[in-house]
Parts: C-alpha cells; structure tokens; sequence
C-alpha cells in the first residue's frame, strides 16, 4: 500500500518537531587566567523545537553556561545531563588508540614470521638427523642434502634475527604509544549533553558558551637586535596549554588579562563591637579556655574530585600577571589547534620594529667584563610582563625577564662585548686612626678602572659605580673622581654615578676613584669588605 499526501505531511511535520544530536564545534576559545571560555555554535532549521548537543565534558561549570540564538529563533528550556560515559574517548585519545592498535598488529605479523622461520629450522634439524633410520645415499646426494640443510638454515637464523631487532623496536614504540595515550587519559572523561527547546520561525543560529578550568596563557617576547642599524625587532608571543577534557580543533583563540574566576564582588565592612569583660578567677579563666583550645584544631575537608584529579597529574595551567586595573583582550591571527594533553605551544601575535640606542654598559667593580645594551622607545598599548628570548645579530645569546612596569623604555641586554676589556688596578688602600687621643678609624682605598676597545668603529661607553653612602651620623665618606662623573644618580640611584664617553676604535678610557672613610674606632661598620 503507498503512503498517502496526508501521512507524508504528518512525517515530515513529526521530523520538525524534534531534531537531536545537532552538531555544534567549538568556534572561539577565550583564554583566561587558568580558565578558559568555551564557545559552540550549530545551525537551526526552521521549524525546529529542539535541538541536543552531546559530546561536551562533564567538568565545565553548569553556572557560567549561557545560551544564545540568532533573530527569528526563541530560546525555552536548556536542561543539561551527565552521561557517564567513563570510557568516551577524545579525539587525541581517538588517534592514539589507533596508532598502538596498528603497532600491536604489526607485531603480530612479526611473530608469526619468526614462529615460521622457526617450523623451517627445526624441519632441518630433523633432516640433519634424528632417531628414524636413514636410508643410505649416495656422495653426491649427501653433499647436496647438506648444501640445501645449510643453505635453508642460515637462511631460517638470518629472518628469526632480523624479525627479533624489528620485535624490539616495536615494542619499544608500543610502550611509548601506550605511556602517551595513558598520559591522554588522565584528564576528565565523562560527557555531559545539552537539551534545547526552541521555537524557530526561521533558519539561524544557536550559540552555547561555557567556562572550564584548567587552562590558560602566558605572554612571551623575542627581541632581536641587529648592531649594523641599531634597531630592534619584537616579536610578541603567547604560550597557551589546557587540560579541559575537549581538544580545540581549528578555533577562533582570544587572550585576555581579565581573572573571572576571582569574586567580582566588592567588599562589606562589618561594624567592629568592643566589649569590655570584668576579670575571673584564675581558676575559672582556665576552665573556659579549655574547650577552646579542644577546639582550635580542626581536620581539614577532603578535597573534592575534580580538584584532587587535577592534583595528581601535576598540570599547572600557564598564568598572566595582571599588572593593570583593566582587561585587555588579544586576538589571534590565525585558527588554532590544541589537544586536551597539557602540551604547551607558542603563538606568534605580532612583530614589530623599533629604532634603539646601543651602549656597552662596564660595572668594574662588580664585574670585569662590558655587556652590550640597548634601549627603544616602549610600543604603545598593553605590554604584560614575561620572558624574552634576546638574539643579537641573528644569534641566541640568552633569556630574560621583562617586568613591563619598571620602566617607561624597552631596556634590554644582548650579552658581554668580548672587543671591550675591563681591568681593575688597586692604586692605595690603607687603615689606620686619626683624631684626637685616635677616637676615630680612618680606611682609604684608590682604583683606577682602565677600558679598553677592540672595534673596528665608534662606541657608546657607560660605566657605572657604586658609591659608598653613610647611612649613620657617625660614618664620613669623601669621594674623589678623576674625571668627575656626569651622572650622579642613575636611575634615580643613591650613590650610582656613571661617566659615558665614545670610544674611538682602538682607544683606552681611564677612570680614578678614591674613598676616605672615616668612623668612630669602637664598634663596626658594615658594607667595608666591598672596598
């Protein structure tokens, strides 16, 4: 019997009005200070009135769930629902599996080659003799038995030796597929689905946006400094990890410096009461404290699940210092891929170059050896505190940290200048007493600082010193320079001055520096053993 128009009709007005297991991947990821804000998005068809998305893990916090839908389509009911599905794996998970099921098949091809290399070299040893009788042949069949005995088993020995190296090295690579896909699942693996009811009078779109833990960002800087043209290329960068339990697959990433996982709440003081107790009895006084101190300890509360899971693999999401008083958010240029394993990758933002002043900086006293310098302008907009990779004419030279706030200038270091020698010569240094009845000790010290240059073309020279400063009444410092310095406070420094001077290729530049400390001869004065 064929379907009437009318049952037809029916059917298909049936299918609009439930629509399950809708597809929704992840469209844009925000990354936060140890969380991250997940975002799905699935197409609506009109007349549609639900729609389910299944497949989302079952960490995510059910309160920062939220739901929006595109004009023409009206949001109902969303009840969510944990699944339970202990063994759903990821895709990571997906891939591995496979990739040890494909080693483990390899391997069995294997020993099933060795076990018939093995039938071969005992059915030889059987014909090179055994119990039965043989029956007699002659010399010539004799040498070609042996020959092919021979022959077919170096042949059996060979392949069982080759197949045992090729066993090894597989099961050297099952182990390790098997400690990574161990690795992949330790992460949280129950699933947790999402009902929809909707009333769509036309086609549109649903987004589901939801928050979890256990992942983040850290910015990251590469500087590199070309000498020839005394610029600096910088090159800003993001270190992103997670562990949330759902591998982001050709996403939209944000990074923002904004914390949502701290209170937003503000503060309420509480009114602050003294009341005032009239004194008791030493007897009595100690019969009330007793059951305070019984109670003053308290075991502490079990963690909870997520927390102490999170504890036992050790995974520390990346962290932002915020240092400003608002979020700044970044986006990525381009759509990335992350599994859900804990791996962190380095995301290139953006590059940019600045024009800087090279200088070779000389502490002699502390260290006799100069350091090649250089300082830009600092960019405009919002420059977080990180590491830096510092390379110097194309080559690594080392890291260091960049704390964004403690100047207004990029100031960065590029390693010792090994065309600049640095030599310390003590000139005088003597102690004694002075004054009347030699109430006062007296300790004099001269150095003189000798720099020289190996280049082939002008410097910027800055050499630095620390001055001793009295911070008592009774210790008296007299300074002698020679030349006097031009700065007396670097950096707003007490007691730093500093001399800078162009040094010609191949030219000396020498410095006097002289102290008289004087203090009074009963007690100590600390900091002497510098000079």
């Amino acid at each position: 019997m064929k379907p009437t128009r009318i049952a037809v009709a029916i059917c298909f007005a049936l299918q609009g009005l439930a629509h399950a297991a809708g597809n929704a991947p992840i469209t844009r990821v925000t990354l936060y200070s140890g969380t991250a804000m997940v975002e799905r998005s699935a197409q609506v068809a009109p007349g549609m009135k639900e729609l389910e998305i299944t497949g989302l893990p079952a960490n995510f916090d059910a309160q920062t769930l939220r739901v929006q839908a595109s004009p023409g389509v009206q949001v109902g009911q969303v009840v969510t629902r944990d699944e339970g599905q202990a063994e759903a794996p990821s895709q990571r998970e997906a891939e591995l599996e496979a990739r040890l099921q494909a080693l483990q098949d390899s391997r069995d091809v294997l020993t099933v080659e060795v076990e018939s290399s093995m039938l071969v070299k005992n059915y030889l040893a059987k014909l090179n003799g055994g119990d039965s009788a043989q029956a007699p042949v002659d010399g010539k069949s004799l040498a070609a038995a042996v020959d092919t005995i021979k022959r077919g088993g170096r042949e059996a020995l060979a392949q069982i030796q080759r197949t045992q190296v090729q066993l090894r090295e597989l099961d050297r690579k099952i182990k390790a597929a098997q400690r990574e896909l161990d690795k992949a699942r330790s992460g949280a693996r129950d699933q947790r689905s999402i009902t929809i009811a909707l009333a769509a009078q036309q086609a549109g779109s649903v987004k589901v946006s939801y928050q979890v833990n256990r992942a983040g960002w850290k910015p990251a800087y590469r500087a590199t400094l070309n000498s020839d043209t005394s610029s600096i290329e910088l090159e800003r960068m993001a270190v992103v990890a997670q562990k949330s339990g759902e591998d982001w697959s050709g996403v939209e990433l944000r990074l923002s410096t904004g914390q949502p996982r701290l209170s937003p709440q503000a503060p309420d003081p509480m009114t602050r009461r003294l009341t005032y107790h009239a004194p008791r009895p030493q007897a009595e006084a100690q019969l009330l404290e007793k059951p305070v101190l019984a109670m003053a300890y308290a075991p502490p509360a079990p963690p909870a699940p997520g927390v102490a899971r999170a504890a036992q693999d050790n995974f520390i999401p990346p962290v932002v210092e915020t240092q400003g008083a608002f979020d700044t958010e970044f986006a990525v240029p381009n759509r990335v891929s992350l599994a859900s394993d804990g791996r962190e990758i380095t995301l290139g933002l953006s590059t940019l170059k600045l024009p800087a002043r090279q200088q070779v900086r000389v502490v002699p006293r502390q260290e006799k050896f100069a350091v090649l310098t250089a300082q830009a302008e600092r960019p405009s907009g919002v420059w977080l505190s990180g590491n830096v990779q510092l390379y110097r004419d194309g080559a690594y030279v080392g890291a260091a940290h960049w704390n964004t706030q403690a100047s207004d200038k990029l100031a960065l270091s590029f390693g010792r200048d090994e065309l600049v020698r640095v030599t310390v010569d003590r000139a005088d240094q003597q102690s004694g007493s002075r004054g009347l009845l030699a109430q006062r000790g007296e300790h004099q010290v001269a150095d003189v600082f000798t720099i020289s240059s190996l280049h082939k073309k002008p410097i910027d020279l800055l050499v630095l010193e620390a001055a001793p400063v009295s911070a008592s009444e009774e210790v008296k410092v007299k300074q002698s320079f020679a030349p006097q310095p031009g700065i007396l406070a670097w950096q707003q420094r007490q007691g730093v001055v500093g001399w800078e001077k162009t040094l010609a290729p191949s030219e000396t530049m020498k410095i006097s520096v002289g102290y008289t400390i004087t203090y009074p001869k009963e007690g100590t004065v600390s900091g002497m053993h510098n000079f």
